[in-house]
């Protein structure tokens, strides 16, 4: 039995014949000839199949090099993302510090300006739900606090009341601040010379209340008008500022009227106080 022969034409093969072919097809056009010079073939084949591999190996170089040139970039660019962040970070660390520095200088200054003897305080607890909306700072007894000491601040270029001392400790004492309730200060308004007694609202932001201003005196006071402590209980320098006058209350049946008063401190943005002792400072 005959074994039967199977003819395989590979692609490949079939490109070959059929590129020399062409080669020889194009060196009888060129030289005017019909005969064809196989070994000229095989080196135009040769030299063809050289080009195009250096062409394909120097495509996937410059491929490969500029891909890793591109996770170079990459990789530097995110050190220096993270460099700026940090550089930011610093820039606004450098900013907040001078901005404590100059508001500490502020104080500083304040309270050299003082007559009295002084201790300068930072506040560090707040309670809204105690009874006196205390305000806790970091000085007591051992700095020289004692009950009963008036409370100054400094804040945005005014100088303004803020309470007194109600309990002290060793190393902290409390505040009750002018807006509690139970906190009440003689007043003046100061451009009228009018008498009456300032109390806390119990709400800090309708602040205090001014009584007992004689009713003959409304055509005289304005909004804005400022209030200042009388100096007549004993326990406060005159011409303290407390606040200005934001409302103007008047009863028919009443002789005097009704002062509402914004405190001249900011509570909301409160941060160092001034607590004021009776003594005067030497040298003064």
């Amino acid at each position: 039995m005959k074994k039967r022969v199977n003819f395989v034409i590979k692609p490949h093969l079939i490109l070959f014949i059929v590129y020399m072919l062409i080669s020889g097809i194009l060196m009888v056009f060129s030289t005017g000839e019909f005969v064809i010079d196989f070994k000229k073939i095989g080196f135009s084949i040769v030299s063809g199949v050289q080009t195009y591999t250096r062409k394909a190996t120097n495509f996937f170089t410059n491929t490969f090099t500029a891909v890793k040139n591109l996770s170079t970039l990459q990789k530097e660019y995110d050190i220096l993302i993270e460099k700026l962040a940090d550089y930011e970070n610093l820039q606004r660390t450098n900013a907040e510090i001078r901005k404590e520095n100059m508001r500490l200088k502020t104080q500083l200054d304040f309270v050299e300006t003082i007559n009295r003897v002084n201790i300068p305080a930072q506040i560090v607890a707040r309670d809204a739900n105690n009874l006196y909306s205390a305000i806790t700072i970091d000085k007591g007894v051992r700095h020289g606090i004692r009950k009963d000491m008036p409370v100054i601040a400094f804040q945005g270029g005014n100088i303004g009341l803020v309470g007194k001392i109600i309990e002290v400790g060793q190393t902290t004492s409390m505040i009750i601040p002018i807006y509690d309730f139970q906190f009440n200060v003689s007043t003046r308004v100061q451009k009228t010379r009018e008498l009456g007694l300032s109390a806390g609202s119990g709400v800090l932001n309708m602040g205090m209340i001014m009584s007992y201003v004689r009713k003959i005196s409304v055509k005289d006071i304005q909004y804005g008008d400022l209030i200042v402590t009388s100096g007549e209980n004993g326990n406060y320098d005159r011409e303290i500022p407390v606040g200005t006058v934001s409302s103007i209350n008047v009863n028919d049946y009443s002789t005097t009227i009704d002062l509402e008063i914004t405190p001249v401190i900011d509570f909301n943005k409160l941060e160092n106080v001034v607590v004021i002792s009776k003594e005067v400072k030497e040298g003064t």
